[in-house]
């Protein structure tokens, strides 16, 4: 694999979670494997008064709790930490930014790294709009002999209007090639091989429309409550939390056509194709269609658990969906007439991410015995996490006299794949960013697209306070209403466990 080019990574929001976490442990990695440039530094940037040693002492500690290669041994972890350098400053005042360009200058020259900077905003959404800005204001943004680039993390707008601000906001001062907008989900491996069974299978292609697909089901939930993230939480909502960017997503790869080739250009036409074709949602759609829920105290487990406005930060009245279920359309030859449906929530019975695939029952139930597996038709599992894997449902004869049908499982997992790694999400992006590879990262008109789509949802909800907000039990599938959705006699929707091959049980509880 070719090294990319020779930089240094900008994070701003050092001190924080994210980089301890995840942003640190992750460029760790990727310097076990070889695969950070010949010559590059990473430079911490935020309001905590840190030396260049204590930054490195607190990012020892990330490594050596978080990464992958966590277990490489002190002179490894400490030759990775020497090219960690950290600036103290006020983010929110121009002045400081001074101290950024002349830090970088003082780099530039002994790493070697040729004036090349990628800046990664790991800090609060309201600065999204003030550290671009101040950036240029040092002609930090622009070069004519080296590149700069800036990593947006989500939210990426709460609304369409704030969206379409930002876009333009950002787009005063940097390109969009220079802008990669992150959304972690896009980082895992598994969703990538959503576009590879796709279309390196001829299997399954020639069947991915509406002649062989019933219906189409994405999933994406969590066991937990929003514990201490209430404050966070109230104002957001599952729809902005969830569904904007990370559902929708995944939609996208499920739904698009292919791309002409594989780089970031055709994929990401292909998926804003898809959401132009998202038929809207009438008035009847907000209250038969969309379901949303907030979870309510209950027993899980043997333990008391707090319902949603007992959590803290959490507005005791508050009317925040915690649980969202949705049935829609995409308008276009591929898929006229097949319902999407998509849901996602928290305190549900585990917690699991997956596209299911339902084909068409055969047109002649020739083994009407067997009504339960002619009901259901064939399903196809792709599961992003956990226990990564994709796995098929088929029927299969029992033996014996007669022609006893069942469903069997036909499955890979990820975990089956002997000495082979699996890199994190944070990883990949983190190296396809260094690499100036955006094909994993959302382009500014895909984002306002899906906000095109959600926005009016979330605005009828303002509208209409009195909007039903169904109660579930935490440790439950969600409201009961969400069950009226699936079209189909008996049909429901999947109800996975953690083990991909195990389903149809409250296996958690």
């Amino acid at each position: 694999m070719k090294k990319p080019d020779d930089h240094i990574l900008v994070i701003f929001g050092a001190s924080g979670d994210l980089t301890f976490r995840k942003l640190v442990p992750a460029i760790f990695d990727l310097y076990m494997q070889d695969l950070l440039p010949g010559h590059f530094a990473m430079l911490g940037v935020s309001r905590s008064e840190m030396s260049d040693e204590a930054f490195r002492n607190k990012m020892k500690e990330g490594i050596q709790r978080f990464a992958k290669f966590n277990n490489s041994g002190d002179d490894k972890i400490n030759n990775f930490c020497k090219i960690l350098y950290y600036q103290a400053i006020d983010t929110s005042a121009e002045e400081d930014y001074a101290k950024v360009k002349s830090r970088l200058e003082e780099l530039d020259g002994p790493c070697n790294t040729c004036g090349n900077y990628t800046y990664y905003l790991s800090a609060p959404p309201s600065l999204y709009t003030v550290i671009p800005g101040f950036l240029a204001a040092h002609d930090l943004n622009k070069s004519e002999s080296n590149w700069r680039r800036i990593i947006i993390e989500k939210p990426f707008g709460t609304d369409l209007k704030s969206a379409l601000e930002l876009n333009k906001y950002l787009l005063q001062y940097f390109d969009e090639e220079q802008i990669f907008r992150i959304d972690h989900y896009l980082g895992k491996e598994t969703v990538q091989n959503i576009l590879v069974t796709r279309f390196a299978n001829s299997i399954y292609e020639p069947l991915w429309n509406s002649n062989f697909i019933h219906h189409v089901e994405i999933t994406a939930a969590e066991n937990l409550g929003v514990g201490s993230r209430g404050g966070y939480y109230d104002p957001a909502g599952a729809m902005r939390d969830m569904v904007q960017n990370h559902l929708m997503q995944l939609l996208a790869l499920v739904a698009m056509e292919p791309p002409t080739v594989i780089d970031a250009g055709a994929i990401r036409n292909e998926k804003i194709k898809v959401f132009q074709s998202l038929r809207p949602f009438t008035e009847a759609d907000f209250y038969k269609n969309v379901i949303r829920g907030q979870y309510t105290s209950a027993h899980v487990q043997g333990k008391q658990t707090k319902g949603y406005r007992e959590e803290t930060g959490v507005n005791p009245d508050s009317r925040t969906e915690t649980y969202v279920a949705m049935k829609f359309f995409v308008d276009n030859w591929r898929w006229g007439g097949v319902p999407f449906y998509i849901r996602t929530g928290k305190a549900l019975p585990t917690t699991v991410s997956e596209i299911v695939i339902h084909f068409k029952p055969t047109p002649h139930k020739l083994f009407v015995e067997n009504l339960d597996f002619c009901n259901d038709g064939n399903v196809l599992v792709l599961r992003i996490q956990p226990d990564e894997g994709i796995l098929l449902k088929t029927g299969m004869k029992i033996p014996g006299a007669g022609f006893q049908v069942k469903n069997v499982n036909m499955d890979f997992h990820y975990k089956d794949l002997q000495e082979t790694y699996v890199p994190s999400a944070y990883e990949r992006l983190l190296l396809d960013c260094m690499q100036g590879d955006a094909t994993l990262y959302t382009r500014g008109d895909g984002v306002e697209e899906a906000w095109k789509f959600v926005d009016p949802v979330i605005q009828y909800w303002h509208d209409n306070p009195d909007t039903p907000l169904y109660g579930y039990p935490a440790g439950t599938w969600g409201p009961d209403m969400a069950d009226n959705l699936i079209d189909g006699d008996n049909l429901t929707w999947r109800y996975p466990c953690k083990n991909l091959a195990d389903d149809g049980i409250y296996c958690e509880l």
